[in-house]
């Protein structure tokens, strides 16, 4: 078990080293000179100058490679061309938001996608499970930002449940918090649970054919007992696959949720940085949102040595 644990930390170093490469690249093979594009059409040569130097554009290419390594490794992400400010500090004011999002829309995704998707396998055929799948299959195919402006039209502009946009810090209390979360955490959630509802029945389905099940059925075991104790759990791996490929894909549905729902987190932070040309905070937005992503990943893979008895080594 310890060598496939170290077997996949080590599968993770030549990935982050291939990010941290790309994301070096980015601004140095972006078309025409960054520094221009960054200062914009009524900057001066001196103006221009300045930023070439604050982004180390003015020195060889592999100088410029081993000082950002150095910078990076020593957890120096550089400064935001238009804020002034450090990188890291930005990320750090936004980063409660974004996690806190993410957490609420998981655990809706989750509420949701493993009952529906455990009742769809358990009474397949039926309407009920017709149903579970139109549910899922509307739900995978629309839009996140499609999603996010039904749910204001009907919670919070119709009904009234809801803010329709912003977010409370936790600090002003946690129900007001999780309040402005709901409708940004359900639109974010649906795509998720939509796809892991349809991979949690799939999965029991087969499960469900195994000849250890046909034999607690034929025990006398309760269906209940059966579908949850022995299927469901047998059905974990590939289903915790699915949660762990899901929680990374959020990452990507918070640009737009956050946008829609004006949530100043990380995502708001990687749209802003990007129409402003802010190429230090897009480097170390990649960055953070590829490390965690790997994460992820990794984690993910080591929960087969829980799930999976045959990992031992």
């Amino acid at each position: 078990m310890m060598l496939y644990v170290l077997r996949r930390l080590a599968a993770t170093v030549p990935v982050l080293l291939f990010v941290a490469l790309f994301v070096f690249f980015l601004l140095r093979l972006t078309p025409g000179d960054p520094a221009v594009l960054i200062a914009g059409d009524q900057a001066t040569e001196a103006q221009i100058e300045a930023i070439r130097q604050q982004l180390g554009l003015d020195k060889p290419l592999i100088d410029q490679l081993v000082a950002w390594s150095g910078r990076i490794l020593s957890g120096d992400l550089g400064r935001s061309v238009f804020s002034d400010m450090e990188v890291t500090r930005l990320i750090a004011m936004r980063v409660e938001p974004t996690v806190l999002l993410a957490l609420v829309a998981i655990v809706m995704a989750l509420v949701i996608a493993l009952p529906l998707g455990t009742l769809a396998a358990a009474r397949v055929g039926t309407r009920t499970d017709r149903a579970v799948m139109a549910f899922a299959m509307i739900g995978f195919s629309s839009p996140v930002f499609v999603i996010a402006f039904l749910l204001v039209y009907v919670f919070a502009l119709g009904l009234g449940w809801f803010p329709t946009q912003g977010y409370v810090p936790l600090a002003n209390g946690f129900w007001a918090c999780l309040n402005s979360l709901i409708l940004p955490g359900m639109a974010l959630a649906m795509l998720y649970a939509s796809l892991l509802a349809r991979v949690t029945r799939a999965t029991l389905l087969e499960v469900l054919s195994e000849d250890y099940v046909r034999t607690a059925r034929a025990k006398g075991l309760m269906p209940l007992r059966v579908l949850v104790r022995h299927a469901l759990r047998n059905a974990a791996i590939p289903i915790v696959t699915v949660v762990g490929v899901g929680i990374a894909a959020l990452l990507g549905g918070v640009v737009v949720t956050e946008t829609v729902f004006n949530i100043p987190g990380l995502g708001r932070l990687t749209t802003d940085a990007i129409l402003r040309r802010d190429y230090p905070v897009v480097q170390g937005l990649i960055l953070i949102f590829s490390g965690v992503y790997v994460l992820i990943n990794l984690l993910v893979d080591l929960s087969y040595v829980l799930f999976d008895p045959r990992v031992r080594y």
